[in-house]
């Protein structure tokens, strides 16, 4: 099977990401990536995205806790 989907640069990238999940050393990451600093490595593996979802995920205004107020998914 040849896949032109995935390239070098997604590979390397996956790799990434994965090491830092599994490890949390963003300033070793950031030598083997030869990177300048530590913002573009979690920019560069997406770690940033991957925290903002999260953390949207679980984000709420707490007005739903207010007595009288309801919202509705409705738009």
């Amino acid at each position: 099977m040849h896949r032109t989907d995935i390239g070098t640069h997604t590979l390397r990238k996956t790799f990434g990401y994965h090491y830092y999940q599994q490890t949390h050393d963003i300033g070793t990451l950031m030598m083997i990536f030869n990177h300048s600093s530590e913002a573009i490595t979690k920019r560069y593996i997406g770690l940033n995205q991957d925290v903002i979802l999260k953390q949207m995920a679980g984000f709420s205004l707490g007005i739903d806790m207010l007595p009288g107020i309801k919202i509705s998914d409705k738009r």
